[in-house]
């Protein structure tokens, strides 16, 4: 085959920040490229050296061109806001697999497939019980994309790998960090009616998406979590203490329907601690943050 076939190509869908530092990861030897379906973004990816190619999830015609391309996938692009299904994931895999298909694929998907576990520890083999509909369209996703391993895609090859994510944060990126709620003086839950939540620096996912592409295996779920064992409530704190504002004020749960935005308020109704054994014996990953306090402190004194 000519050179440029023999080259590894990367396609990334759903290139936006953790997709942009995957992306710099990526050594020259690999072509990247990425899915977009704006004019706008395509100069500042060209930028940061990767291929704009256009296209559209929710057009599925649009995504014709793509069967082929890509010897290696990542797809961190989310399921439509609304309904209980994934169509942007079923539209994309109809147009890639139209040719030979990747020889690995790795999807972002959320921890949230869970459901409330009560502050228990949770490992991949434990099954899905989503509450919210955004957890359902990811369980969709998820059933789509390992059915695709498990038929023509494993024929061809394909290594599908689930990355199961928690809480992404990192001070450069957009909302990544309380400090807006600190600001605003946000409360959280007292601490008999806190929930456990779990986290992950944008890098160590970006660092975790590359290896899963190489190291994972085949069908396997990874929970991609930092060590961290926090309620809410103490990372609201990890984080004041870091920036230098107050810790935010403790309300009990009866009361915080009136206080606290829906969005807040619907991660405070789940409860559940990670098991990332998985991932540092069979990925390989070496947090490079492996605490929320470190990976906030690190980058602040940066």
């Amino acid at each position: 085959m000519p050179a440029r076939f023999r080259r590894q190509r990367l396609l990334i869908v759903g290139c936006g920040d953790v997709g942009q530092r995957l992306a710099q990861l990526t050594p020259s030897s690999v072509r990247v490229m990425a899915l977009t379906s704006s004019p706008d973004k395509r100069a500042g990816l060209r930028q940061l050296g990767i291929t704009p190619l256009w296209g559209n999830l929710d057009e599925p015609r649009s995504l014709r061109r793509l069967a082929g391309l890509a010897t290696r996938i990542v797809h961190l692009a989310p399921p439509p806001a609304q309904g209980f299904g994934d169509p942007r994931t079923q539209a994309l895999l109809r147009s890639l697999t139209r040719r030979a298909g990747a020889q690995s694929w790795v999807y972002g998907s959320t921890s949230g497939v869970y459901g409330d576990c009560q502050g228990a520890w949770v490992h991949e083999s434990q099954p899905v019980t989503p509450f919210t509909p955004r957890a359902i369209r990811r369980v969709d996703a998820e059933m789509r994309l390992r059915w695709h391993g498990k038929g023509p895609g494993l024929r061809q090859g394909t290594r599908v790998s689930i990355l199961r994510i928690p809480g992404i944060y990192a001070l450069d990126r957009e909302g990544g960090t309380p400090l807006e709620r600190l600001r605003k003086g946000t409360p959280v839950l007292q601490a008999k009616d806190d929930v456990y939540t779990n986290h992950i620096h944008a890098d160590d996912l970006a660092r975790a998406c590359w290896l899963a592409l190489w190291r994972g295996q085949s069908q396997r779920v990874y929970h991609v979590s930092d060590d961290s064992q926090l309620k809410m409530g103490d990372y609201f704190d990890v984080a004041a203490d870091v920036f230098g504002l107050p810790r935010p004020a403790r309300v009990a749960r009866d009361t915080a329907q009136d206080q606290l935005p829906l969005m807040l308020l619907s991660f405070m109704s789940e409860s559940r601690r990670l098991d990332n054994t998985r991932m540092k014996q069979e990925l390989r990953l070496r947090l490079r943050y492996p605490t929320v306090f470190e990976g906030l402190q690190a980058q602040t004194r940066a």
